[in-house]
């Protein structure tokens, strides 16, 4: 039986892979050899592709490839002989797509041919070469170095040459870019450019014969055009900063973006597109333009006074493979006047004592949501009703924008025991019909079908209606702007009639002042000259651009809790002294002064004040030049330069210095460098003017020395000459504190001068003097004065002896009022005793002095 084997065959068929957008392999292009800017090469057939999702993209950014298949060159494109070949990409929702190669051949010859010479010249030319300029592609990508075209000179048909090149990109900057085979004429890039730094090329390209190496034609400059590549974003030329009032009509321009491109001009690489992100409930943004404007009327500046929107700059007209920037912009919501203010309470009460006047009765407080201080937020208030009289007066805080009622004229509580006021807040809303300027037509003498419309309003405050010629403010009118003169401001108004005549007319507005500005000091600094041991002062004048009564007189004056350095007197309506109350330094001072208007509307200002040294009147520093130079620089660095100079030699000294020298301490020397080194003779004196005095040679040894002697140290020896001898006093301790004083000639110069000495009475013994003779007696009672002397300063306190002694003063630098005391100061008739009745404070410091003795 035979058996019969089943077999399960699994088979897998391959299918080929059926792509869902196609498009053809290739296709080749004949076009001109320079294609303009927007020229269409051809159309991509996408009818196998979904309509609705096909994607075509370009490989060469020089073309751009439209949704609808069509290829145009998005910049000026010259197609060289080689030709020039991109890819275009297809692709849809359905598949992976296909790619198509585009061969463009140029219609004409890469170079032009030498045009025949005519038989009738005199005199041959050299033959032309002509190739047109050659194009390549910025930033291209590697390898390197890629072929760009043949350059060929006629002289090439008839004989064996070489070519050369020189210019920019070959040996001058940028060096090294292209290269030219001398054999063949190939021009070649070696390396990326950057369009935006070099735009186009300049080659100067000659041949020679390769057996003469002499010039076979003129030399031809070669242009090569960078083509751009879109490697640029656009960017934002100016901050985003604008500004629009609130409820502004839809339409109304808030601002203009501005942005660039650096990529080549004209091209779809610098057409911009301009869109918002956000706030597009509120704003709105011109594509082309990048004029921003408003889609809304409904801004409130109270409700929110700032919005941010972002804002998107995008090339290639917006596309998506464009490049792009984004930016946030500021949009601040600018304040009208649409908000009353408005009372915080319905009514008040007050009361005020008869026949009195100028009296504030009442504070009445309102609320205004506008712009605080701006013009907008201020009120005005006015009695509507009860003041017939004239007996009450309103006016306006300054600082609050509270109203303030006054008693202006004195009330009768007989006549009138009660009175009722009603008073209102206002200020200048927009929309507010301040007048008309209406016309008639002189044939008529009627207005109908007469239009107005503006023709000058500088300041934009006045709106104009164009059928009735009503006159309503616009905006907030501010009566110091540089619109206004003398509180007048005008517009121009233009009316037509049914046929097209015109005529024109001013309109002139009066504007009333309010007390809106404050006092104000507009000078950046005000100088000083020091003068030593005076007290400067300088003027500040204060300006207020309100006027009278809103204005000036001011009122100067320090604040309350002022340091007390400085003090303001007024000198007239507008200006005031401010001086400084003691000695400051030179530089710069803030000052603090309290400066008000009439009304009492002002704030303390900071004056500064600069306190320099002056010469001839002006500052010393505005003499000097601000710029240094070299010489400037070095005078600078030279003191750094002597510190390093002297710390280099300190460390020198120091690791030279081997000893230390002990310097001994001889006392006070009151604050003077003493001469101590006197080794000439001494001054002649004649001996017979020496008192004389008896002495019985008792040796005094009583007391005890405090201080110093002017004679020398105790136990030191001091030396004199009398006579011309030189003598010797010692003082020397026996017990204790106890002091002995003796006194002899040196034996040595006694006998020097014996001879001279002998008529004198003076007695020697073998160069000593003898104890009987008047010399020595002499020096005896000499010696007995001063041992008595001495005894008295060792038995009394400081304060007797201290008058008798010498002593050291410290010098202030200011004399004495009186001048010298001296005997000596004033001469006079010693007989005439009357000018003891006329004694000035010379004699009363002296006297002073001896009573205190």
């Amino acid at each position: 039986m035979a058996k019969v084997l089943l077999f399960t065959l699994c088979v897998t068929l391959i299918l080929p892979r059926v792509e869902s957008c196609f498009i053809p392999r290739f296709l080749s292009v004949e076009v001109p050899q320079a294609i303009p800017r927007e020229y269409e090469i051809t159309r991509v057939d996408v009818s196998n592709c979904d309509g609705s999702s096909v994607r075509l993209t370009v490989t060469d950014p020089s073309f751009t490839v439209m949704s609808s298949g069509a290829i145009v060159a998005s910049t000026a494109v010259y197609v060289g002989g080689s030709g020039r070949t991109f890819s275009v990409r297809a692709r849809d929702d359905a598949g992976p797509g296909s790619e198509m190669e585009v061969h463009l051949v140029a219609s004409t010859p890469a170079w032009r041919p030498s045009p025949k010479k005519s038989q009738d010249f005199l005199k041959r030319s050299k033959r032309r070469w002509g190739p047109a300029p050659f194009n390549i592609l910025e930033n291209d990508h590697a390898p390197f170095p890629k072929d760009i075209d043949t350059v060929a000179s006629d002289s090439a048909a008839k004989q064996d040459v070489y070519y050369t090149i020189s210019g920019p990109g070959v040996e001058l900057n940028p060096v090294g870019v292209f290269s030219l085979d001398r054999d063949t004429g190939m021009l070649r890039v070696h390396k990326a450019v950057d369009r935006e730094k070099f735009p186009t090329f300049t080659l100067r390209t000659r041949v020679f014969s390769k057996a003469t190496h002499k010039e076979t034609d003129l030399f031809f400059d070669i242009k090569v055009i960078v083509d751009d590549k879109n490697d640029n974003a656009p960017q934002f030329d100016s901050p985003l900063m604008f500004t629009v009032l609130e409820q502004s009509k839809p339409g109304t321009v808030v601002g203009k973006v501005n942005a660039s491109d650096k990529d080549e001009p004209g091209s779809l690489h610098v057409k911009i597109k301009y869109s918002l992100k956000n706030g597009l409930d509120l704003f709105a943004i011109n594509p082309v333009t990048g004029v921003i404007t408003t889609v809304t009327n409904t801004l409130d500046r109270e409700v929110k006074d700032k919005h941010l929107v972002t804002v998107e700059i995008r090339d290639m007209q917006g596309a998506v493979t464009g490049l792009f920037n984004t930016a946030t912009a500021t949009i601040a919501v600018g304040d009208i006047n649409d908000n009353p203010p408005t009372f915080t309470k319905a009514a008040y009460t007050a009361s005020v004592e008869e026949n009195v006047q100028d009296k504030l009765l009442l504070r009445i407080p309102v609320e205004d949501k506008d712009l605080v201080d701006s013009p907008n937020w201020i009120s005005k208030f006015v009695i509507t009703k009860g003041n017939e009289n004239g007996n009450f007066r309103m006016e306006r805080d300054p600082k609050t924008n509270d109203g303030l009622l006054y008693v202006s004229k004195p009330l009768n509580h007989e006549l009138n025991p009660k009175v009722k006021l009603e008073i209102t807040a206002q200020n200048t809303p927009n929309g507010t019909l301040i007048g008309s300027y209406t016309a008639l037509d002189p044939e008529t003498k009627s207005g109908n079908g007469i239009k107005y419309y503006k023709v000058s309003d500088p300041a934009l405050w006045i709106n104009v209606d164009k059928n009735t010629g009503e006159l309503k403010v616009a905006n907030t009118i501010d009566r110091e702007s540089h619109f206004v003169h003398d509180g007048i401001y005008n517009i121009t108004v233009k009316a037509v009639d049914a046929s097209a005549k015109t005529a024109t007319g001013k309109v002139i507005i009066v504007v009333e002042d309010v007390n809106d500005n404050m006092p104000t000091v507009p000078i950046s600094e005000l100088r000083m000259c020091e003068k030593p041991g005076e007290l400067g002062s300088v003027v500040v004048v204060a300006e207020d651009k309100d006027e009278s009564p809103l204005s000036s007189p001011f009122t100067f004056s320090m604040p309350t809790d002022s340091d007390g350095q400085w003090s303001v007197v007024k000198l007239n309506d507008t200006a005031a002294r401010l001086q400084h109350n003691k000695e400051l330094p030179t530089g710069m001072h803030s000052v603090p002064v309290e400066i008000t208007d009439l009304q009492g509307f002002g704030k303390t200002q900071m004056v500064p004040v600069r306190i320099c040294q002056c010469r001839n009147g002006v500052c010393l520093d505005q003499e000097r030049s601000t710029s240094l130079g070299s010489m400037g620089i070095l005078a600078m660095l030279l003191p750094l330069a002597l510190l390093l100079l002297l710390g280099l030699l300190l460390g020198l000294f120091c690791m030279t210095q081997r000893e230390k020298l002990k310097v001994d301490d001889i006392g006070d020397s009151g604050g003077i460098i003493l001469k101590s080194n006197t080794e000439g003779r001494g001054d002649e004196v004649d001996v017979s003017l020496l008192p004389l005095s008896s002495y019985n040679g008792d040796e005094v040894t009583k007391g005890s020395v405090k201080g110093v002697m002017s004679s020398g140290y105790p136990g030191l020896n001091g030396m004199s000459t009398v006579g011309g001898l030189n003598t010797t006093d010692n003082w020397m301790y026996k017990s204790g504190a106890d002091l002995q004083y003796t006194s002899q000639i040196d034996a040595q110069y006694a006998s020097n001068y014996e001879g001279q000495l002998v008529g004198s009475g003076v007695n020697f013994d073998n160069g000593h003097l003898l104890q009987g003779s008047s010399f020595l007696h002499n020096w005896e009672a000499n010696g007995l004065y001063l041992r008595e002397k001495l005894h008295y300063l060792g038995t009394e306190e400081d304060g007797c002896y201290a008058e008798d002694i010498n002593h050291t003063y410290g010098f202030e630098g200011v004399g004495s009022a009186a001048g010298s005391v001296g005997c000596c100061s004033d001469f006079g008739d010693g007989d005439n005793l009357d000018f003891l009745n006329t004694l000035g404070p010379k004699f009363k410091t002296l006297a002073d002095a001896c009573q205190k003795t």
